[in-house]
């Protein structure tokens, strides 16, 4: 019951689709321009910066205070929990904003508040890792998706490394748990990204510069 509460309690909070408030603010629906993806890179390049800011912030906001709020909850009642707690609303807010009832299930693909969940997991070594990739995989290729599929690449594989290490002080049971819903979440971002995979493959998938070079504004 916990488990289903945590997904509850995060799909609620998943369900503020940042960009597609702003985007209608402005006088669009964003699932219309574009990708159609209600997330951080289509409000990037239909919106601009300040959307695109706006959106990520938003979109990672809405996880974490998904996720304190049930650490402030359940964090007295279930102390031996809280990771596998935590991971469950993460992925409740990820399936709220990839999937949305009141817009038809038409979100955004999740790496936001993927963020947002990494970030309020608990353990921030994890966290830097796991930006430290995402920011090495965008800079050197300028690619967000091929970013996103890094970011959650190194999720996966930290959460099992620190798991197997004893960092999570789960029993058994719960640890196999926590690899479980996270490679639920690693699978289900892979498969939002289908289409930029292979457009990833056929070397045609989109760039995205947040800063353009001299000769390039010029042109």
């Amino acid at each position: 019951m916990i488990r289903l509460i945590c997904l509850a309690v995060g799909y609620l909070f998943g369900l503020i689709q940042t960009s597609y408030i702003y985007g209608r603010m402005q006088g669009i629906d964003i699932r219309t321009q574009g990708s159609g993806n209600a997330g951080t890179t289509n409000a990037l390049r239909v919106l601009g910066k300040k959307a695109g800011a706006i959106t990520f912030v938003g979109d990672a906001c809405k996880c974490i205070a998904a996720i304190l709020l049930v650490r402030l909850l359940f964090s007295g009642s279930y102390p031996d929990m809280v990771p596998l707690l935590c991971v469950y609303t993460g992925a409740g807010v990820v399936l709220g904003h990839n999937f949305p009832f009141y817009l038809g299930f038409r979100g955004g693909k999740g790496i936001a508040a993927s963020g947002g969940m990494m970030l309020a997991f608990g353990d921030f070594r994890i966290f830097l890792i796991c930006l430290f990739g995402f920011i090495l995989a965008y800079s050197i290729t300028n690619y967000v998706s091929l970013g996103s599929l890094v970011l959650y690449a190194c999720f996966m594989i930290q959460i099992v490394i620190c798991g197997q290490h004893g960092d999570f002080s789960l029993t058994e049971p719960r640890l196999t748990e926590l690899y479980a819903v996270v490679g639920f979440l690693t699978l289900m971002a892979f498969w939002q990204h289908r289409a930029n995979i292979g457009r990833l493959l056929r070397g045609t998938e989109n760039k995205t510069y947040l800063f353009r070079k001299k000769k390039e504004d010029r042109n």
